[in-house]
Protein backbone atom coordinates (compact mmCIF):
# COMPACT_ATOMS: atom_id res chain seq x y z
CA UNK A 1 0.00 0.00 0.00
CA UNK A 2 2.84 2.38 0.80
CA UNK A 3 4.38 1.82 -2.63
CA UNK A 4 1.07 2.42 -4.37
CA UNK A 5 0.49 5.68 -2.52
CA UNK A 6 4.04 6.89 -3.26
CA UNK A 7 3.83 5.88 -6.93
CA UNK A 8 0.42 7.51 -7.42
CA UNK A 9 1.50 10.74 -5.74
CA UNK A 10 4.74 10.83 -7.73
CA UNK A 11 2.87 10.18 -10.97
CA UNK A 12 0.50 13.07 -10.30
CA UNK A 13 3.42 15.40 -9.52
CA UNK A 14 5.32 14.35 -12.65
CA UNK A 15 2.25 14.94 -14.82
CA UNK A 16 1.80 18.40 -13.31
CA UNK A 17 5.49 19.20 -13.79
CA UNK A 18 5.39 17.92 -17.38
CA UNK A 19 2.35 20.00 -18.27
CA UNK A 20 3.25 23.21 -16.51
CA UNK A 21 7.03 22.81 -16.85
CA UNK A 22 7.00 22.46 -20.63
CA UNK A 23 4.60 25.37 -20.93
CA UNK A 24 6.82 27.45 -18.68
CA UNK A 25 9.94 26.55 -20.69
CA UNK A 26 8.24 27.59 -23.94
CA UNK A 27 7.02 30.85 -22.47
CA UNK A 28 10.40 31.68 -20.90
CA UNK A 29 12.28 30.87 -24.12
CA UNK A 30 10.04 33.16 -26.12
CA UNK A 31 10.27 35.85 -23.46
CA UNK A 32 14.08 35.75 -23.41
CA UNK A 33 14.29 35.77 -27.23
CA UNK A 34 11.85 38.66 -27.51
CA UNK A 35 13.67 40.54 -24.76
CA UNK A 36 17.02 40.09 -26.54
CA UNK A 37 15.53 41.24 -29.86
CA UNK A 38 13.97 44.29 -28.24
CA UNK A 39 17.29 45.12 -26.55
CA UNK A 40 19.18 44.95 -29.87
CA UNK A 41 16.56 47.05 -31.66
CA UNK A 42 16.58 49.61 -28.84
CA UNK A 43 20.36 49.80 -28.94
CA UNK A 44 20.33 50.32 -32.76
CA UNK A 45 17.84 53.18 -32.39
CA UNK A 46 19.88 54.80 -29.65
CA UNK A 47 23.07 54.49 -31.69
CA UNK A 48 21.53 55.96 -34.87
CA UNK A 49 20.28 58.95 -32.89
CA UNK A 50 23.83 59.56 -31.66
CA UNK A 51 25.16 59.26 -35.23
CA UNK A 52 22.55 61.70 -36.51
CA UNK A 53 23.60 64.28 -33.94
CA UNK A 54 27.25 63.91 -34.86
CA UNK A 55 26.48 64.15 -38.61
CA UNK A 56 24.48 67.33 -38.15
CA UNK A 57 27.31 68.86 -36.09
CA UNK A 58 29.82 67.57 -38.65
CA UNK A 59 31.78 65.72 -36.02
CA UNK A 60 34.08 62.91 -36.85
CA UNK A 61 32.60 59.42 -36.32
CA UNK A 62 35.00 57.57 -34.01
CA UNK A 63 34.29 53.87 -33.44
CA UNK A 64 36.25 53.83 -30.21
CA UNK A 65 34.10 56.60 -28.74
CA UNK A 66 30.92 54.87 -29.87
CA UNK A 67 31.94 51.52 -28.35
CA UNK A 68 30.58 52.68 -25.02
CA UNK A 69 27.11 52.96 -26.59
CA UNK A 70 26.70 49.21 -27.16
CA UNK A 71 27.07 46.12 -25.02
CA UNK A 72 30.43 44.35 -24.72
CA UNK A 73 29.20 41.22 -26.54
CA UNK A 74 27.56 43.04 -29.42
CA UNK A 75 28.71 44.09 -32.88
CA UNK A 76 27.64 47.33 -34.62
CA UNK A 77 28.12 48.48 -38.24
CA UNK A 78 27.53 52.14 -39.12
CA UNK A 79 26.98 53.13 -42.75
CA UNK A 80 27.01 56.89 -43.53
CA UNK A 81 26.50 58.06 -47.13
CA UNK A 82 29.78 59.35 -48.52
CA UNK A 83 31.85 57.88 -45.67
CA UNK A 84 33.43 54.48 -45.17
CA UNK A 85 31.53 52.09 -42.87
CA UNK A 86 32.49 51.99 -39.19
CA UNK A 87 32.49 48.71 -37.25
CA UNK A 88 32.40 48.46 -33.48
CA UNK A 89 33.25 45.26 -31.63
CA UNK A 90 33.95 41.75 -32.94
CA UNK A 91 31.58 40.28 -35.47
CA UNK A 92 29.75 37.29 -33.93
CA UNK A 93 29.86 33.86 -35.55
CA UNK A 94 26.93 31.64 -36.31
CA UNK A 95 23.33 32.61 -35.79
CA UNK A 96 22.77 36.18 -34.63
CA UNK A 97 20.06 38.49 -33.44
CA UNK A 98 20.06 41.58 -35.63
CA UNK A 99 18.62 45.03 -35.10
CA UNK A 100 18.59 47.68 -37.87
CA UNK A 101 17.84 51.40 -37.58
CA UNK A 102 17.93 54.14 -40.30
CA UNK A 103 18.43 57.84 -39.68
CA UNK A 104 16.92 60.85 -41.49
CA UNK A 105 20.21 61.56 -43.31
CA UNK A 106 20.43 58.03 -44.69
CA UNK A 107 22.55 56.66 -41.84
CA UNK A 108 22.14 52.95 -41.22
CA UNK A 109 23.06 51.22 -38.02
CA UNK A 110 23.11 47.42 -37.71
CA UNK A 111 23.54 45.87 -34.23
CA UNK A 112 24.16 42.15 -33.92
CA UNK A 113 24.40 39.80 -30.98
CA UNK A 114 25.22 36.12 -31.02
CA UNK A 115 22.21 33.88 -30.42
CA UNK A 116 24.38 31.80 -28.07
CA UNK A 117 23.85 34.48 -25.45
CA UNK A 118 20.13 33.85 -25.61
CA UNK A 119 20.79 30.14 -25.54
CA UNK A 120 22.86 30.48 -22.37
CA UNK A 121 20.12 32.56 -20.75
CA UNK A 122 17.54 29.97 -21.73
CA UNK A 123 19.82 27.26 -20.32
CA UNK A 124 20.08 29.04 -16.99
CA UNK A 125 16.32 29.39 -16.89
CA UNK A 126 15.90 25.70 -17.68
CA UNK A 127 18.30 24.83 -14.86
CA UNK A 128 16.29 26.92 -12.43
CA UNK A 129 13.04 25.33 -13.61
CA UNK A 130 14.63 21.88 -13.39
CA UNK A 131 15.89 22.54 -9.86
CA UNK A 132 12.44 23.70 -8.80
CA UNK A 133 10.89 20.62 -10.44
CA UNK A 134 13.38 18.36 -8.65
CA UNK A 135 12.60 20.00 -5.33
CA UNK A 136 8.91 19.53 -6.08
CA UNK A 137 9.48 15.83 -6.80
CA UNK A 138 11.51 15.37 -3.60
CA UNK A 139 8.89 17.22 -1.58
CA UNK A 140 6.15 15.13 -3.21
CA UNK A 141 7.99 11.90 -2.40
CA UNK A 142 8.49 12.94 1.23
CA UNK A 143 4.86 13.97 1.50
CA UNK A 144 3.76 10.71 -0.13
CA UNK A 145 5.91 8.68 2.28
CA UNK A 146 4.47 10.57 5.24
CA UNK A 147 0.90 10.12 4.04
CA UNK A 148 1.55 6.47 3.25
CA UNK A 149 2.88 5.91 6.75
CA UNK A 150 -0.02 7.86 8.22
CA UNK A 151 -2.49 5.60 6.42
CA UNK A 152 -0.59 2.31 6.40
CA UNK A 153 0.43 2.31 10.08
CA UNK A 154 -3.17 2.62 11.35
CA UNK A 155 -4.21 -0.16 8.98
CA UNK A 156 -1.42 -2.32 10.37
CA UNK A 157 -2.60 -1.53 13.93
CA UNK A 158 -6.18 -2.36 13.00
CA UNK A 159 -5.06 -5.64 11.44
CA UNK A 160 -3.16 -6.50 14.64
CA UNK A 161 -6.24 -5.63 16.70
CA UNK A 162 -8.41 -7.89 14.54
CA UNK A 163 -5.81 -10.66 14.88
CA UNK A 164 -5.81 -10.25 18.67
CA UNK A 165 -9.60 -10.55 18.71
CA UNK A 166 -9.35 -13.72 16.67
CA UNK A 167 -6.77 -15.17 19.05
CA UNK A 168 -9.00 -14.62 22.09
CA UNK A 169 -7.64 -11.34 23.46
CA UNK A 170 -10.71 -9.05 23.54
CA UNK A 171 -9.11 -6.02 25.19
CA UNK A 172 -10.15 -2.82 23.37
CA UNK A 173 -7.27 -0.50 22.46
CA UNK A 174 -9.20 2.82 22.32
CA UNK A 175 -6.63 4.13 19.83
CA UNK A 176 -7.63 6.70 17.23
CA UNK A 177 -5.71 8.00 14.20
CA UNK A 178 -7.29 11.30 13.19
CA UNK A 179 -8.73 9.80 9.98
CA UNK A 180 -12.55 9.55 10.16
CA UNK A 181 -12.78 6.34 8.13
CA UNK A 182 -10.03 4.59 10.11
CA UNK A 183 -11.45 5.87 13.40
CA UNK A 184 -14.80 4.38 12.41
CA UNK A 185 -13.17 0.98 11.86
CA UNK A 186 -11.39 1.34 15.22
CA UNK A 187 -14.73 2.13 16.91
CA UNK A 188 -16.31 -0.98 15.42
CA UNK A 189 -13.38 -3.17 16.48
CA UNK A 190 -13.45 -1.76 20.02
CA UNK A 191 -17.20 -2.35 20.23
CA UNK A 192 -16.73 -5.90 18.99
CA UNK A 193 -13.94 -6.42 21.53
CA UNK A 194 -16.20 -5.24 24.36
CA UNK A 195 -19.02 -7.53 23.21
CA UNK A 196 -16.64 -10.49 22.97
CA UNK A 197 -15.26 -9.67 26.42
CA UNK A 198 -18.78 -9.61 27.85
CA UNK A 199 -19.58 -12.92 26.17
CA UNK A 200 -16.40 -14.54 27.49
CA UNK A 201 -17.08 -13.16 30.96
CA UNK A 202 -20.64 -14.49 30.83
CA UNK A 203 -19.41 -17.92 29.73
CA UNK A 204 -16.77 -18.07 32.45
CA UNK A 205 -19.27 -16.85 35.00
CA UNK A 206 -21.77 -19.47 33.88
CA UNK A 207 -19.13 -22.18 34.21
CA UNK A 208 -18.15 -20.98 37.69
CA UNK A 209 -21.78 -20.62 38.80
CA UNK A 210 -22.70 -24.02 37.41
CA UNK A 211 -19.75 -25.64 39.18
CA UNK A 212 -20.72 -24.03 42.47
CA UNK A 213 -24.49 -24.38 42.25
CA UNK A 214 -24.53 -27.96 41.01
CA UNK A 215 -22.03 -29.21 43.57
CA UNK A 216 -24.44 -29.14 46.52
CA UNK A 217 -27.43 -30.90 44.83
CA UNK A 218 -25.12 -33.54 43.38
CA UNK A 219 -23.50 -34.14 46.76
CA UNK A 220 -26.89 -34.47 48.44
CA UNK A 221 -28.10 -36.78 45.68
CA UNK A 222 -24.96 -38.90 46.06
CA UNK A 223 -25.59 -39.20 49.80
CA UNK A 224 -29.17 -40.39 49.20
CA UNK A 225 -28.01 -42.97 46.69
CA UNK A 226 -25.36 -44.20 49.11
CA UNK A 227 -28.04 -44.65 51.78
CA UNK A 228 -30.16 -46.59 49.30
CA UNK A 229 -27.21 -48.82 48.41
CA UNK A 230 -26.45 -49.79 52.02
CA UNK A 231 -30.01 -50.45 53.26
CA UNK A 232 -32.24 -53.48 52.78
CA UNK A 233 -35.39 -51.89 54.17
CA UNK A 234 -37.88 -51.37 51.30
CA UNK A 235 -39.57 -48.51 53.13
CA UNK A 236 -36.23 -46.75 53.60
CA UNK A 237 -35.34 -47.35 49.98
CA UNK A 238 -38.67 -45.92 48.87
CA UNK A 239 -38.32 -42.89 51.12
CA UNK A 240 -34.76 -42.18 50.03
CA UNK A 241 -35.68 -42.70 46.37
CA UNK A 242 -38.53 -40.20 46.71
CA UNK A 243 -36.17 -37.68 48.26
CA UNK A 244 -33.62 -38.39 45.51
CA UNK A 245 -36.23 -37.74 42.84
CA UNK A 246 -37.08 -34.46 44.53
CA UNK A 247 -33.42 -33.52 44.50
CA UNK A 248 -33.20 -34.42 40.79
CA UNK A 249 -36.07 -32.04 40.16
CA UNK A 250 -34.26 -29.35 42.12
CA UNK A 251 -31.10 -30.09 40.14
CA UNK A 252 -33.06 -29.61 36.91
CA UNK A 253 -34.42 -26.35 38.27
CA UNK A 254 -30.90 -25.20 39.14
CA UNK A 255 -29.69 -25.92 35.60
CA UNK A 256 -32.66 -24.11 34.10
CA UNK A 257 -32.11 -21.16 36.40
CA UNK A 258 -28.43 -20.95 35.47
CA UNK A 259 -29.23 -20.96 31.77
CA UNK A 260 -31.89 -18.29 32.28
CA UNK A 261 -29.47 -16.07 34.19
CA UNK A 262 -26.81 -16.61 31.53
CA UNK A 263 -29.18 -15.28 28.86
CA UNK A 264 -30.43 -12.38 30.97
CA UNK A 265 -29.46 -11.98 34.64
CA UNK A 266 -32.42 -9.64 35.20
CA UNK A 267 -34.99 -12.21 34.11
CA UNK A 268 -37.12 -13.48 36.96
CA UNK A 269 -40.13 -15.78 37.30
CA UNK A 270 -41.52 -14.58 40.61
CA UNK A 271 -44.68 -16.21 41.92
CA UNK A 272 -46.38 -16.46 45.30
CA UNK A 273 -45.12 -19.52 47.16
CA UNK A 274 -44.98 -21.06 50.60
CA UNK A 275 -41.71 -19.89 52.15
CA UNK A 276 -42.06 -22.32 55.05
CA UNK A 277 -41.94 -25.29 52.67
CA UNK A 278 -38.72 -24.04 51.07
CA UNK A 279 -37.10 -23.52 54.49
CA UNK A 280 -38.24 -26.94 55.66
CA UNK A 281 -36.93 -28.55 52.49
CA UNK A 282 -33.51 -27.02 53.03
CA UNK A 283 -33.43 -28.11 56.68
CA UNK A 284 -34.16 -31.72 55.69
CA UNK A 285 -31.66 -31.66 52.87
CA UNK A 286 -28.78 -30.29 54.92
CA UNK A 287 -29.45 -32.12 58.19
CA UNK A 288 -27.42 -35.21 57.19
CA UNK A 289 -24.41 -33.09 56.29
CA UNK A 290 -24.60 -31.22 59.62
CA UNK A 291 -25.12 -34.46 61.50
CA UNK A 292 -21.97 -35.85 59.89
CA UNK A 293 -20.08 -32.73 61.00
CA UNK A 294 -21.40 -33.09 64.57
CA UNK A 295 -23.48 -29.94 64.31
CA UNK A 296 -27.19 -29.08 64.31
CA UNK A 297 -29.43 -27.02 62.07
CA UNK A 298 -32.77 -25.62 63.33
CA UNK A 299 -35.45 -23.23 62.15
CA UNK A 300 -37.86 -20.96 63.96
CA UNK A 301 -40.01 -17.93 63.37
CA UNK A 302 -43.37 -16.86 62.00
CA UNK A 303 -45.43 -19.54 60.25
CA UNK A 304 -47.15 -19.86 57.88
CA UNK A 305 -45.39 -17.30 55.72
CA UNK A 306 -45.85 -16.74 52.00
CA UNK A 307 -43.58 -14.68 49.81
CA UNK A 308 -43.23 -13.62 46.20
CA UNK A 309 -40.26 -14.97 44.27
CA UNK A 310 -38.93 -18.01 42.47
CA UNK A 311 -38.98 -21.03 44.80
CA UNK A 312 -35.97 -22.64 43.11
CA UNK A 313 -33.96 -19.45 43.31
CA UNK A 314 -34.88 -18.90 46.97
CA UNK A 315 -33.87 -22.50 47.72
CA UNK A 316 -30.51 -21.90 46.03
CA UNK A 317 -29.96 -18.72 48.06
CA UNK A 318 -30.75 -20.49 51.34
CA UNK A 319 -28.56 -23.44 50.30
CA UNK A 320 -25.65 -21.05 49.66
CA UNK A 321 -26.10 -19.46 53.10
CA UNK A 322 -26.42 -22.82 54.85
CA UNK A 323 -23.37 -24.20 53.05
CA UNK A 324 -21.45 -21.04 53.91
CA UNK A 325 -22.26 -21.57 57.60
CA UNK A 326 -21.25 -25.23 57.34
CA UNK A 327 -17.87 -24.39 55.79
CA UNK A 328 -16.96 -21.16 57.59
CA UNK A 329 -19.17 -21.07 60.68
CA UNK A 330 -19.49 -23.12 63.82
CA UNK A 331 -22.00 -24.55 66.28
CA UNK A 332 -25.73 -24.63 65.58
CA UNK A 333 -27.07 -22.97 62.45
CA UNK A 334 -30.44 -21.30 62.87
CA UNK A 335 -32.91 -20.21 60.20
CA UNK A 336 -35.42 -17.70 61.50
CA UNK A 337 -38.42 -16.37 59.57
CA UNK A 338 -39.91 -12.99 60.36
CA UNK A 339 -41.93 -10.17 58.84
CA UNK A 340 -40.90 -6.54 58.52
CA UNK A 341 -43.34 -4.20 56.83
CA UNK A 342 -44.42 -5.77 53.53
CA UNK A 343 -41.41 -8.05 53.37
CA UNK A 344 -40.71 -11.60 54.49
CA UNK A 345 -37.26 -12.14 55.92
CA UNK A 346 -35.27 -15.33 56.45
CA UNK A 347 -32.21 -14.93 58.66
CA UNK A 348 -29.39 -17.48 58.72
CA UNK A 349 -26.97 -17.32 61.63
CA UNK A 350 -24.50 -19.61 63.38
CA UNK A 351 -22.23 -19.61 66.45
CA UNK A 352 -18.95 -19.31 64.58
CA UNK A 353 -16.37 -16.49 64.61
CA UNK A 354 -18.31 -14.51 62.02
CA UNK A 355 -17.11 -12.48 59.05
CA UNK A 356 -13.67 -10.81 59.36
CA UNK A 357 -13.83 -7.03 59.64
CA UNK A 358 -11.84 -6.50 56.45
CA UNK A 359 -14.29 -8.61 54.41
CA UNK A 360 -17.55 -7.19 55.71
CA UNK A 361 -18.05 -4.59 52.99
CA UNK A 362 -16.88 -6.93 50.20
CA UNK A 363 -18.38 -10.23 51.28
CA UNK A 364 -20.75 -10.35 48.27
CA UNK A 365 -18.04 -9.66 45.70
CA UNK A 366 -16.87 -12.49 43.50
CA UNK A 367 -13.57 -14.18 44.43
CA UNK A 368 -13.83 -12.73 47.96
CA UNK A 369 -13.55 -15.50 50.53
CA UNK A 370 -12.31 -15.81 54.08
CA UNK A 371 -10.88 -19.29 53.46
CA UNK A 372 -9.79 -21.47 50.56
CA UNK A 373 -13.09 -21.50 48.68
CA UNK A 374 -14.27 -20.24 45.31
CA UNK A 375 -15.64 -17.00 46.70
CA UNK A 376 -18.61 -16.96 44.32
CA UNK A 377 -21.35 -18.61 46.40
CA UNK A 378 -22.58 -15.45 48.14
CA UNK A 379 -22.21 -13.43 44.92
CA UNK A 380 -24.40 -15.90 43.04
CA UNK A 381 -26.89 -15.93 45.91
CA UNK A 382 -27.15 -12.14 45.84
CA UNK A 383 -27.73 -12.15 42.07
CA UNK A 384 -30.46 -14.77 42.42
CA UNK A 385 -32.15 -12.77 45.15
CA UNK A 386 -32.06 -9.54 43.18
CA UNK A 387 -33.35 -11.22 40.00
CA UNK A 388 -36.80 -11.58 41.62
CA UNK A 389 -36.80 -8.20 43.32
CA UNK A 390 -35.43 -9.34 46.66
CA UNK A 391 -32.12 -8.61 48.33
CA UNK A 392 -29.50 -10.37 50.40
CA UNK A 393 -27.69 -8.52 53.18
CA UNK A 394 -25.15 -9.12 55.92
CA UNK A 395 -26.92 -7.77 59.00
CA UNK A 396 -24.21 -8.63 61.52
CA UNK A 397 -20.58 -9.71 61.18
CA UNK A 398 -19.89 -11.34 64.58
CA UNK A 399 -21.61 -13.69 64.78
CA UNK A 400 -22.54 -13.67 61.10
CA UNK A 401 -26.21 -12.97 60.38
CA UNK A 402 -27.33 -13.07 56.75
CA UNK A 403 -30.84 -11.99 55.82
CA UNK A 404 -32.85 -12.72 52.67
CA UNK A 405 -35.56 -10.12 52.06
CA UNK A 406 -38.52 -11.07 49.86
CA UNK A 407 -41.80 -9.36 49.05
CA UNK A 408 -44.81 -10.77 50.92
CA UNK A 409 -47.89 -12.05 49.16
CA UNK A 410 -50.59 -9.39 49.02
CA UNK A 411 -53.29 -11.63 50.43
CA UNK A 412 -52.01 -14.32 52.76
CA UNK A 413 -54.09 -17.46 52.82
CA UNK A 414 -53.95 -18.08 56.58
CA UNK A 415 -53.82 -16.00 59.65
CA UNK A 416 -50.35 -15.69 61.17
CA UNK A 417 -49.63 -18.06 64.05
CA UNK A 418 -47.26 -17.52 66.97
CA UNK A 419 -43.58 -18.33 66.55
CA UNK A 420 -42.34 -21.85 67.37
CA UNK A 421 -39.12 -23.72 67.01
CA UNK A 422 -38.53 -26.89 64.95
CA UNK A 423 -35.53 -29.16 65.44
Amino acid sequence: MRRRLINSTLAVVLVVIAVFGVSLVIVETRTISNSAQESVDSEALRLVSVIEAKVLERERIDGGALAEQIGPERFARIDIPGSPPVEIGPRPDGSVIRGIATGEQGETVVVEESRSTVTREVGRTLMIIGAVALLAVVAAVLLAVRQANKLASPLTDLAETAERLGSGDPRPRHKRYGVPELDRVADVLDSSAERIARMLTAERRLAADASHQLRTPLTALSMRLEEISVTDDPDTVKEEATIALTQVERLTDVVQRLLTNARDPRTGSAVAFDLDEVVKQQIEEWRPAYRSAGRAIVCSGKQPLRAVGTPGAVAQVLAALIENSLMHGGGTVALRSRVTGNQAVVEVTDEGPGVPADLGARIFERTISGRNSTGIGLAVARDLAEADGGRLELLQQQPAVFALFLSREAKPRKKAEPEHTVR
